[in-house]
């Protein structure tokens, strides 16, 4: 009998991640699942038993850089290897420029960029080993053009993508597969605050897209592809006056 596959979620106790942990359990994955706080992991857990075809906890906080290769290789080791790894640890602070948030700004990068970058370098390492894996980051439609406010966080995302894109390319001949999601509005935590969220659909419903596009092993998509693939191709190209008011 073939085993369950196995995959690994960072961030997994709230928002995306939490829902993408339910689709998959759903569908009998072996999971293994992280977040900073070990009761909301436990609450987590607790649930998703029986659904799953198992659970491993581990605490991650993926700011703390030397951690994240240790906690990888102890969630594979307990379930006999992984399949695919979810790069979703992030924040979504708002940091408008030369307002003293630093302090912010600094937590944004290292959470969202650095610590999802050493995520994916961890992952790279065993999947080489294993001789197989997909690392499925995800990014945000907020990477295709800087927005007013959000400069940091569109950073992060925008240079969390290119280096996906770059990974792509580096793993080809390696039996890794790079797939890169770009979500829009989907109704979580992190963007309840935004004046506005148009296109916003909810998180059930925008993980299960996300979840099918993982299967389906794809390398880059919008989520939803619509209208989002649309949009990012206007954002792009309006003049600076434009997005100045937006």
């Amino acid at each position: 009998m073939t085993a369950a596959r196995s995959i690994l979620i960072t961030g997994a106790t709230r928002g995306l991640g939490e829902n993408l942990a339910r689709h998959f359990a759903a569908r009998g994955y072996r999971l293994a699942l992280t977040g900073r706080k070990q009761v909301d992991l436990d609450r987590l857990g607790a649930q998703l038993q029986g659904q799953a075809a198992s659970v491993v906890l581990e605490t991650l906080d993926v700011s703390e850089f030397d951690a994240i290769e240790g906690v990888v290789r102890r969630c594979a080791e307990q379930l006999d290897g992984l399949d695919i790894i979810v790069i979703n640890a992030g924040v979504g602070f708002t940091t408008p420029a030369g307002k003293g948030h630093f302090e912010l700004v600094r937590q944004t990068i290292d959470i969202n960029l650095t610590g999802a970058i050493a995520t994916a370098e961890a992952a790279v390492a065993l999947f080489r080993e294993q001789g197989h894996g997909q690392i499925v980051g995800i990014s945000s439609v907020a990477g295709v053009r800087g927005m007013r406010g959000q400069g940091v966080y569109c950073a992060t995302k925008a240079g969390f993508s290119r280096y996906l894109e770059s990974l792509r390319a580096e793993t080809r001949g390696d039996a890794i597969v790079v797939t890169d999601l770009a979500p829009g509005y989907i109704d979580t935590d992190i963007n309840r605050s935004a004046p506005s969220r148009p296109f916003l659909v909810t998180a059930e419903h925008g993980t299960k897209i996300m979840a099918d596009l993982i299967e389906r092993k794809v390398s880059f998509r919008f989520v939803p592809p619509w209208p989002w693939t649309v949009v990012a191709r206007v954002l792009r190209w309006l003049p600076d006056s434009v997005i100045a008011k937006m």
